[in-house]
């Protein structure tokens, strides 16, 4: 940031503290954070760790998020506040944009939960105050990079369709071990979520709803193979933005060879309801272990015709490793889906946006050489 703000974080999980860091560390001048989580002591932890961890003058301050209510040290904290950042789980998301309409304040979360989304759109299409949602890891950094891909393909080559446009992540370990292939880096319910309920996708550029993990291929990028499939929320909204200019639109999970055919395993016999989505949880829980060590897979790829008719394609592909942010050590997840939500934070406090600012309408081009952005994902 380039002026002081107030900021207050909603939760005080591994984002959560990730984004405290690195604002202290990242910011010209660094802000005054307010730290709220349901359980106080671990709000007051998060901020002992940004506290211990920071080599700048440091100003934060826990405060206790009931989960029903507004205590007096609520309301106090979100009328100083100039910008609420959410981290917490998707399902309380539309309850935590509510507080940030009704006290003005700009609001950014990293939701991959459709519906929720969908109920934040309509609550906030009147506020004063900017929406950045979905800008996490996926949805949020892989969209606007293929947006800046397409955007690109077009300019250069004078067109205004393409054939496709696909954009994959993975949050991996660097090791796996059957029978899963896989080691929790982030949210099990996140993963549950986005393996059961559908996504969306453009075919024969049309906007189209698809079960997710109905679409597994092998793709081998910088000479490593991964499986890749259909999850979802990770389109965010560019099937919207971009039907009837791309024929095939998608965003897969990048996952180690054998992972998803155990997970079909545990799939027999579920739908795609909460109390699914629960029981997928337990069983993945049940086997698989949360791992520290992590890595980030992203790849995007944009492919169309040119005006002569000849067909071209274009790539990118970025691995992201744990950074050390002043005196502490942060995994890839963290940075990789933390500093997206920052650089969103940035464009809102330095615009004079209102309203709903989704993927698609972000300029992808000064997003991507933000000062937060490139120290972890580079330059593009």
């Amino acid at each position: 940031m380039d002026k002081h703000v107030n900021i207050i974080i909603a939760g005080a999980g591994g984002i959560a503290e990730a984004a405290g860091l690195l604002l202290m560390e990242w910011s010209r001048v660094p802000p005054t954070i307010f730290i709220g989580n349901r359980t106080l002591s671990k709000a007051l932890k998060v901020a002992r760790w940004i506290e211990e961890g920071t080599t700048k003058p440091c100003s934060i301050t826990a405060f206790h998020l009931p989960e029903k209510g507004i205590t007096a040290e609520m309301k106090e904290t979100l009328e100083q506040g100039d910008i609420l950042l959410d981290c917490l789980p998707g399902s309380l998301a539309p309850k935590i944009a509510k507080l940030a309409k009704d006290f003005h304040l700009h609001y950014a979360n990293l939701t991959e939960y459709v519906a929720e989304t969908n109920e934040i759109i309509a609550l906030a299409k009147d506020a004063s105050t900017g929406f950045v949602l979905q800008t996490g890891l996926a949805p949020g950094y892989i969209n606007i990079l293929a947006n800046q891909l397409f955007q690109q393909f077009c300019s250069d080559f004078e067109v205004d369709k393409v054939d496709k446009l696909e954009f994959k992540v993975g949050a991996l370990t660097d090791h796996a071990v059957a029978p899963h292939y896989y080691g929790f880096t982030w949210s099990p319910v996140g993963v549950a979520t986005e393996y059961l309920k559908d996504t969306l996708v453009l075919r024969n550029f049309k906007k189209t709803r698809l079960p997710s993990l109905s679409e597994r291929a092998l793709i081998i990028i910088d000479g490593i193979a991964y499986e890749e499939d259909l999850t979802s929320g990770g389109a965010a909204d560019l099937p919207d933005a971009l039907a009837k200019k791309v024929g095939f639109l998608d965003y897969k999970t990048l996952r180690y060879p054998g992972h998803y055919a155990w997970v079909e395993e545990q799939l027999v016999g579920l739908g795609n309801t909460l109390e699914d989505i629960s029981t997928l949880q337990q069983k993945m829980e049940a086997s698989i272990p949360h791992v520290e060590d992590d890595k980030i897979i992203l790849y995007a790829a944009v492919e169309g015709k040119d005006t002569k008719g000849i067909l071209h394609r274009r790539e990118i592909a970025k691995r992201i490793q744990p950074q050390t942010v002043g005196k502490h050590q942060l995994r890839a997840i963290q940075m990789a889906t933390a500093v997206p939500l920052l650089q969103s934070a940035q464009l809102l406090l330095e615009s004079a946006n209102s309203g709903v600012l989704l993927q698609s309408q972000i300029d992808p081009k000064r997003f991507l050489k933000g000062n937060f952005i490139e120290p972890v994902y580079g330059k593009v």
